[in-house]
């Protein structure tokens, strides 16, 4: 804290001064909180974990280990080069600009329905076209096919303005294409033409600012009931037909190719779920003016993109200013660090074993459920004093909410069950030498595990976050509140710090978490987790009407080292609705001194970067 300042007149200066001084933004950050400290501290507890070596590890953790080893195996990875990636290429068609002869070798047999498939099947790389499996929304015991516009090489589909903040941003997008195309024909010991370079990448580069701008913007896809679109595989046959390099596109081969790769057959008659249809209706219009070189370059770079970190410093340095448009730095996150993210995120469970093992105590998730229990009932209590929500609507929110199922902590299995972790990632092996075969080898497993779910019942029981994680959920078709061992530390919380501090900390990210079944998205899932429109009419207009002052309020504000942007009071409703329900629930429970607790936990430093970022939650 600060002293010195005045509380009435700027309190996060006297909640948060002391730390402001204590802390600066590292040069591998644009922002700074105790989001990122304990993020921090999480890695060097995985760094000591995964580096050390014991005789009595499980296969499973063994393998985690070896995995983190190949990634900080910086003399293997350098002298490879692009030699892996080089190998890699002809099986997705090859990259066009960095080849020869591209139309003699490839043009025969390409077909975008075999291409995007590939793409997508082996690598979970969705380019053009989002296919997925995942939960149905209006019945979330069910798996279900989804058609979705898909992300894009740059952040949002505001940047390919190419213009104000955004137009160093396209600049080095375009120059980081063509670096690693330069990379790639040298290693080849093909002649660089850097003319030619150039005019096939801007023309990516022209590609890719069609479809982002034929994507819908994000604002206007936050209504899931409007999202939600089902159609059989036959009805977006004759819904969105396509045309690309003048030949008809089928739906049906697209996704027979992706789903034969796990020996599902798809007949006509399978319900498909369409999230993008004004997408899938404009791409109509793009795709039959491009070549099939063109396609097949912008497909490849996004592939390609993706891989360049596991490469060699060369092609690694090609991305310093692209970073630097982006982030407003070039500095690297230590290698250790980033090796110790990528384990944690492939092998969430095994690596979650060694961190609860480490850092968490045994006794906090009674302590945790004590705190949930105390912010639920604050929750239903504040229904009743919402005047615009009629009483059936309450009726059935107080339903909701008591229905809530929490995960604190961890999965007892991952910690109890040696069998059961050890066949989760029974298909993987390792080499220490070959961490891009590797990486490979995590996105082929990954998809493929994720393909096969389509015949599989949801298994709501399975947590949507790994233990060693910074952050808490809430997931709309589970119903459920996840609170992992990550964020359960100081200063969020402590079994043996005070209740004022805890519900400072993690008392309101659990009532922001609760709240977020509530908000502008949550609301329209009922207490199974299922898409069904539970409330009144009147309610529903309510709320919409008492939100726009949020929207509005929120999206007043604007960051002067973002040139004046503003926030996007849309897109933040709900982390707004949710910020606003934590700290109302958890100050209730609380007292006077919550306030200063919750600054506390809060604290931030915000720079470099000219683009708004958004915190956890």
């Amino acid at each position: 804290m600060d002293a010195t300042a005045e509380p009435c007149t700027d309190f996060f200066k006297y909640a948060c001064g002391g730390w402001l001084k204590r802390n600066i933004i590292p040069e591998t950050s644009s922002r700074y909180s105790n989001f990122d400290i304990l993020r921090d501290e999480l890695e060097v507890v995985l760094k000591d974990v995964l580096q050390e070596q014991k005789t009595e590890d499980i296969i499973a953790v063994q393998k985690a280990k070896t995995l983190y080893r190949s990634c900080i195996n910086e003399s293997a990875i350098d002298s490879r080069g692009g030699e892996p990636l080089l190998r890699l290429l002809p099986d997705v068609y090859d990259w066009p600009v960095a080849t020869d002869n591209w139309e003699q070798t490839y043009g025969s047999s390409w077909t975008a329905e075999r291409t995007i498939a590939q793409l997508n099947s082996k690598y979970g790389k969705k380019v053009i076209i989002n296919f997925f499996v995942g939960t149905d929304d209006k019945n979330s015991m069910n798996h279900i096919i989804h058609i979705d516009q898909p992300r894009l090489g740059l952040p949002s589909r505001d940047y390919y303005e190419c213009t104000g903040i955004y137009k160093e941003a396209c600049t080095a997008y375009v120059d980081f294409m063509i670096s690693v195309a330069k990379l790639i024909r040298q290693e080849k010991g093909l002649p660089v033409d850097e003319n030619q370079l150039s005019l096939e990448m801007n023309k990516v580069m022209e590609l890719e600012k069609e479809i982002a701008n034929a994507t819908t913007k994000s604002e206007d896809r936050n209504d899931p009931m409007l999202l939600y679109n089902k159609m059989t595989l036959a009805q977006i046959q004759n819904n969105f037909s396509l045309e690309i390099n003048g030949k008809s596109f089928s739906w049906s081969n697209f996704t027979n190719e992706i789903m034969s790769t796990v020996n599902i057959n798809i007949p006509n008659e399978e319900d498909v779920v369409v999230y993008a249809p004004e997408y899938l209706t404009k791409l109509k219009l793009i795709l039959n003016k491009y070549s099939a070189r063109d396609l097949q370059n912008l497909m490849s770079w996004r592939f390609i993109m993706d891989l360049v970190s596991s490469l060699s410093r060369t092609y690694k340095e090609s991305r310093n200013a692209f970073r630097k448009a982006l982030y407003g730095t070039t500095s690297e996150t230590a290698t250790w660090r980033r090796c110790a993210n990528y384990v944690n995120g492939n092998m969430e469970n095994a690596v979650g074993r060694l961190y609860v093992e480490a850092a968490f105590p045994g006794d906090s998730k009674h302590v945790v459920e004590d705190l949930i229990a105390q912010i639920r009932e604050v929750f239903i209590q504040t229904l009743d004093d919402l005047s615009w929500m009629d009483v059936e609507t309450k009726k059935k929110a107080e339903e909701k909410a008591l229905a809530i199922k929490e995960r604190i902590g961890y999965p007892d299995d991952i910690i109890s069950n040696d069998n059961k972790l050890n066949n989760e990632y029974l298909e993987l092996s390792y080499k220490e030498d070959e961490y891009f075969e590797n990486i490979i080898q995590n996105l082929k497993f990954n998809q493929n595990k994720q393909l096969k779910k389509l015949r599989e019942k949801v298994d709501k029981d399975e947590w949507i976050s790994g233990a060693a994680v910074v952050n808490a959920f809430y997931s709309s078709g589970r119903n459920q509140i996840v609170f992992p061992a990550g964020i359960l530390q100081p200063p969020f919380f402590s079994a043996q710090q005070s209740n004022s501090l805890n519900f400072g900390g993690i008392g309101m990210v659990i009532g922001h978490e609760i709240t977020h079944g509530f908000d502008d998205n949550g609301r329209n899932f009922n207490k199974d987790g299922d898409l069904v429109d539970w409330w009144t009419q009147q309610s529903a207009n309510n709320f919409k009407e008492q939100s726009q002052c949020m929207v509005y309020q929120y999206g007043n504000f604007s960051w002067d080292l973002a040139g004046g942007q503003h926030l996007n009071g849309i897109n933040t409703l709900g982390e707004n609705i949710a910020d606003n329900g934590g700290i109302g629930q958890a100050y209730r429970v609380s007292n006077n001194v919550f306030f200063f607790f919750f600054f506390l936990s809060f604290c931030y430093f915000l720079g470099r970067s000219r683009h708004i970022w958004r915190f956890p939650g």
